[in-house]
């Protein structure tokens, strides 16, 4: 059983930064493909970005693409999201996910979640 558990979210300005992380434990990290997921009130949750097992590859929501970034540190058993430039309608819960092997872009392929750090972008 792989737990997840995500930190760094927080208030931020429009065009600010802020840098999630997601610390797995229970479970062999390095084998895992990880996702980021954001849900805003009154929205379903939404893709936002996915990394492969070796960090070789990754996939993003065109709402976020060249703004953010998604990575990972097998060594920390962490994978990150870097987010720029951050606008008003980046604000909701973000949550880390897990599932082994391949990324992919739906949240119900994802075995393991994290309970999401609120990100709050004011205008």
């Amino acid at each position: 059983q792989v737990q997840l558990v995500e930190s760094g979210g927080g208030l931020v300005q429009a065009g600010g930064s802020l840098r999630l992380s997601c610390a797995a434990s229970g479970g062999t990290f390095s084998i895992y493909a990880m996702g980021w997921f954001r849900q805003a009130p009154g929205k379903e949750r939404e893709f936002v970005a996915t990394i492969n097992w070796t960090g070789s590859t990754t996939y993003y929501a065109d709402s976020v693409k060249g703004r953010f970034t998604i990575s990972r540190d097998n060594a920390k058993n962490t994978v990150y999201l870097q987010m720029d430039s951050l606008k008003p309608e980046d604000t909701a819960v973000y949550y880390c996910a897990a599932r082994l092997y391949q990324p992919t872009l739906n949240s119900v392929d994802y075995h393991y979640w994290g309970q999401g750090t609120q990100v709050t972008v004011s205008s």
